[in-house]
């Protein structure tokens, strides 16, 4: 019995002491974990303390960020643009394996002021964790101004050796031909109701060439292509990308130009999205984009397997539309014959001007009144001279912000994001609206600033404004060099107020060439004008 009760009592002071001991363990854990233990007490093998690791990291931080911002502000030698097969592959690369963050089809509009250590100086946007940072392009290397850009398409135009000839003829190359010759030697245009002169190169041309699609031309579509990526543009009718669905739709359903003989075709129409493939192909968060390339590379193949049309012309008389930002690198390779009609007209990448074909990229809040309340004040009554408002994309926009949204002067309007309503207000009261590139060169502010009557300020060097090939862009437009940011309001009061109201006058007449209609499309009205600047670059390459 004495026995039994000495062995009960050891059980129960050896379980004390087995508990007393986890206590103690428990409290050393969640003192340790309290405290810290002083990082300098850790001694981390081969690597030092933890507390010299922390100050490594922020030494390497502090170095990489002087590093980015000498090297922008660095003064860069000026390079001719070298679009050889190794630039374009290094483009595509980075295409490929660098993913922007995720995009939102709305257009971005806000109020909070940024600063820079140096008035070009592109900022270092703040990173939220889990979000990739989406690369910032610098600026170009060479500036191409609109002047040069009209001497280019100019040059294109009458230079044989820039077209491919055909591997065999056909009836529709000596119409092209024909109509070729018809519009250069177009008769002399005196007076024309329905067009305003000053606005174009040469009326009689553009008159001319206009008549002579309406006359001639005849597209063929495919029907390969699987919904909703291809043939669904009520899919896309609204938002920043609604020109891809717009198109689409009025294309398709043309009885004027429209054929189901694919021997009468001048051009063959290549109805796809590129919003809606990136929407349903690209993997979020992959950073790659292979599968996009890939897929359109595939349809490419289907439709020169299935028809010799393709392999006739290697594809110079194909045309699409796209306004996704990813469009341009999505379609190089086999598409860089085509016709591509891209929202991002980007000069200075690899758009060809005088082939390709500037899209305009045209938001819309519903699909049931595409245009908005057009309109604005008349000149005495837009009592603000400049007027922005935008999220912060790019490197163009901060520096625009940085400038001039704490300035004094009450007639610059620079804002970050903005509500709706104010947002067309202000355009409507702004002598000038100012047309900043985001990430990419184009802006939805441009068609924007044309309909509520807004004189368009275009920042975004090697921008190629849509209708270049007969639209005298300087008549109605100010193109501002991006390192002229500084200059800005300088460079706006110094326009006399005659040339402003001439030039206002000139964007009230030109909103016709910038409005979607539902239903038939009108006379010279966006769909038309796309149209024919296809039509009118297709027809000069044919030699």
């Amino acid at each position: 019995m004495d026995q039994n009760r000495v062995l009960r009592f050891l059980g129960q002071a050896e379980t004390c002491r087995v508990l007393l001991l986890m206590v103690l363990v428990v409290a050393f854990v969640l003192g340790f974990q309290y405290l810290e233990l002083s990082p300098l007490s850790i001694v981390l093998p081969g690597n030092g303390t933890v507390s010299e690791l922390r100050e490594s990291n922020d030494t390497t931080k502090s170095v990489e960020n002087e590093t980015f911002l000498a090297s922008q502000e660095a003064p860069s030698v000026l390079k001719p643009y070298n679009s050889s097969t190794e630039v374009l592959k290094s483009f595509e690369d980075k295409f490929l394996n660098n993913s922007p963050k995720t995009e939102t089809s709305g257009q971005s509009r806000g109020n909070k002021t940024a600063s820079s250590p140096h008035s070009l100086q592109p900022k270092i946007p703040q990173i939220r964790k889990k979000h990739r940072q989406r690369i910032i392009k610098k600026p170009p290397l060479v500036v191409i101004s609109i002047t040069q850009m009209n001497n280019m398409i100019l040059k294109r135009h009458s230079d044989p050796n820039n077209s491919l000839a055909p591997r065999w003829g056909s009836k529709v190359d000596k119409e092209l031909k024909t109509a070729r010759d018809k519009i250069k030697n177009a008769a002399l245009v005196k007076k024309d109701d329905s067009l305003y002169a000053p606005l174009y190169h040469n009326i009689s041309i553009f008159k001319r060439s206009y008549e002579l699609m309406e006359r001639t031309l005849k597209v063929y579509v495919y029907s390969e292509g699987d919904r909703p990526i291809f043939h669904q543009p009520e899919a896309i009718m609204d938002g920043v990308y609604a020109s891809e669905g717009w198109f689409m739709k009025l294309m398709e359903s043309s009885h004027r130009f429209l054929t189901k003989d694919p021997t009468k075709a001048h051009l063959f129409y290549l109805p796809f999205s590129s919003r809606i493939l990136q929407q349903k192909l690209y993997v979020t968060d992959s950073h790659n984009r292979r599968n996009l390339v890939k897929y359109l590379r595939n349809y490419i193949d289907l439709i020169a397997s299935n028809y010799p049309f393709w392999n006739r012309t290697r594809g110079s008389d194909h045309f699409f539309t796209a306004c996704h930002d990813w469009a341009p690198a999505e379609t190089r390779g086999p598409y860089m014959n085509c016709i591509r009609s891209l929202c991002n007209a980007d000069v200075g990448v690899d758009f060809v001007v005088g082939k390709d074909v500037s899209f305009p990229e045209t938001k819309i809040d519903s699909s049931r009144n595409p245009n908005g309340k057009i309109g604005g004040n008349r000149p005495s009554k837009r009592t603000i001279l400049a007027f922005f408002s935008g999220n912060l994309h790019g490197y163009v926009r901060p520096i625009l912000l940085d400038q001039w949204s704490s300035r004094p002067e009450p007639d610059m309007k620079i804002f970050n994001r903005i509500d709706h309503k104010s947002y067309i207000r202000f355009m409507k009261q702004s002598r000038f609206c100012v047309c900043a590139k985001g990430y990419e060169v184009n802006s939805p502010r441009v068609v924007e600033s044309i309909l509520y009557g807004c004189v368009p300020v275009i920042i975004s060097d090697n921008f190629v404004p849509p209708f270049l090939e007969v639209l005298d862009w300087e008549s109605f437009a100010v193109f501002v060099p991006e390192k002229e940011i500084p200059n800005l309001r300088k460079i706006l009061i110094s326009i006399p107020v005659w040339k402003y109201v001439e030039m206002q006058k000139r964007v009230l007449k030109v909103q016709k060439h910038f409005m979607w209609h539902d239903g038939e499309p009108v006379r010279y009205d966006i769909f038309h004008m796309i149209l024919h600047s296809v039509w009118y670059n297709r027809v000069f390459q044919t030699f």
